[in-house]
């Protein structure tokens, strides 16, 4: 075996001297070991120097500064993910896995996993379950995560260089978002946690990322992993409805963040899912816990914790439609809709937690100023000053523009409803997901038929992003 310590300690010294060599360390190393093996030791051990193995095979010191914000918006799949996928479809299934009984059996796949996702029953994986889901979840799993990193990256609170946990990885869509969210310098320790059979997925989709992005796929379940060390990003994407007791894992994994890292969830948009997500943020950060909700349901008022049922969720532009979805579609059944296999709407509902106190926005609730949502019924047939973070996009369907809007208080659902557009208020309308809003003169009504408050913007409203 190699003298490990020994190639750290020449790798400590030479860092700050000249690039690193493999075939120069060995030299120096008892027993003369192949510069191959001294190569894989220092690429092992690369993360925890600091180092940065360039094309030429030598290493230098990594670039720690914190990874830049980028304006994400992927427009398809990369193709380098499409193919080496189809790749796996072809050498399980032969050219034309689309078509006859290969085809029927993947459909058949993505139909239960659909099904048991909205029944909320447990979803097992085989082999060709695993192919399914990554034919229909692959693009837009994708697509979300870099969309959520960006609320890190925008305050630079993303590592470049970081140590990543990526709990129930499933076949590979976030990590490979994470990668190219993550520039090209960075160095990334990545592990996945992953049992089933999307693992052998996970294991050929990772094998397309850059060399300083180094995998570890771990086959146990989120409940048996043992973790080593602490991470900088811990990663729950689609998986917390799939548990048997979220809340628990969730805070298990919490004991190995770092001080300044980040748990980030991640969950479909849909009703059962988008609510179980919230629900487990709640329990998991309580009032004056030591948990923050860093983005995006901000608590804007101390001592206070929302309990509507909390169905939010983010909207960004769909994906190109992937070939090997168009061709799994193609073979769908005369009674399904076109479309039935095609998946690239990019929807979600994600909460990011951390430890350190910090949140996306510092901005909190003056009682001098702004009424609270926590007492909104007091404020009925009223105009009042609200402080308010926007949380879906317009949910009307082609008459006034209705927007969910929460400050962290809310016991039921509250809506901003803009019955008149002046250009006064049209930052109800402009702001992004999760922006915080000032609200001057809006009139508070109850809507029996909901049973939620709708707070009217009209053209004796104001409305202003506070940033």
């Amino acid at each position: 075996m190699i003298d490990r310590d020994a190639v750290r300690d020449n790798a400590k010294y030479l860092r700050n001297v000249r690039p690193i060599d493999p075939d120069e360390i060995a030299e120096y190393i008892e027993g003369a070991p192949h510069p191959a093996v001294v190569k894989q030791t220092l690429r092992e051990e690369a993360h925890d120097l600091g180092l940065f193995e360039r094309d030429d095979g030598t290493f230098v010191p990594a670039n720690d500064d914190p990874a830049p914000f980028q304006n994400w918006s992927p427009a398809a799949f990369p193709d380098d993910y499409s193919f080496a996928l189809e790749d796996l479809l072809i050498g399980r299934y032969g050219a034309n896995w689309h078509v006859g009984e290969s085809g029927d059996r993947l459909r058949e796949r993505v139909r239960q996993l659909k099904e048991d996702y909205y029944r909320g029953n447990p979803v097992e994986y085989d082999e060709d379950a695993a192919l399914g889901y990554g034919i229909y979840h692959l693009p837009d799993y994708y697509a979300v995560v870099g969309y959520v990193l960006s609320d890190l990256a925008e305050r630079s609170l993303l590592p470049r260089n970081p140590r990543v946990l990526d709990v129930g990885a499933g076949t590979g869509g976030p990590a490979l978002g994470l990668h190219d969210y993550l520039p090209d310098d960075a160095v990334v320790d990545y592990h996945a946690v992953e049992p089933s059979a999307s693992a052998d997925v996970l294991d050929r989709m990772l094998s397309e990322t850059r060399r300083n992005f180094r995998t570890t796929v771990h086959r146990e379940t989120a409940e048996a992993f043992d973790p080593d060390g602490e991470y900088d990003i811990i990663l729950f994407a689609s998986v917390l409805s799939e548990l048997d007791d979220p809340v628990a894992v969730v805070e298990k994994y919490l004991d190995v963040l770092t001080d300044d890292g980040a748990i980030v969830a991640i969950a479909p948009a849909d009703r059962n899912t988008s609510i179980g997500l919230r629900e487990v943020e709640r329990e998991v950060a309580p009032v004056d816990g030591d948990v923050t909700v860093y983005s995006p349901t901000l608590r804007l008022w101390d001592g206070y914790a929302p309990s509507d049922r909390g169905w939010s969720f983010d909207v960004k532009p769909d994906l190109d439609v992937p070939g090997f979805q168009r061709r799994l579609d193609e073979g769908r059944d005369e009674d399904e809709d076109e479309g039935t296999f095609v998946n690239v709407d990019v929807q979600y509902s994600y909460s990011v937690l951390r430890t350190d106190g910090e949140r996306r926005l510092d901005v909190r609730g003056n009682p001098a100023r702004f009424a609270k949502m926590a007492e909104m019924e007091r404020h009925v047939t009223n105009r009042i000053d609200l402080l308010a973070v926007k949380l879906s996009h317009d949910l009307s369907e082609g008459n006034n523009q209705v927007f969910k809007i929460g400050d962290g208080s809310e016991a039921v659902d509250h809506y901003a409803v803009r019955t008149r557009d002046t250009v006064l208020n049209a930052d109800v309308a402009d702001a992004d997901y999760g922006d915080v809003l000032v609200f001057e003169n809006v009139l508070a009504l109850w809507n029996d038929d909901e049973e939620a408050y709708n707070l009217v913007v009209d053209d004796e409203t104001l409305v202003d992003r506070v940033a």
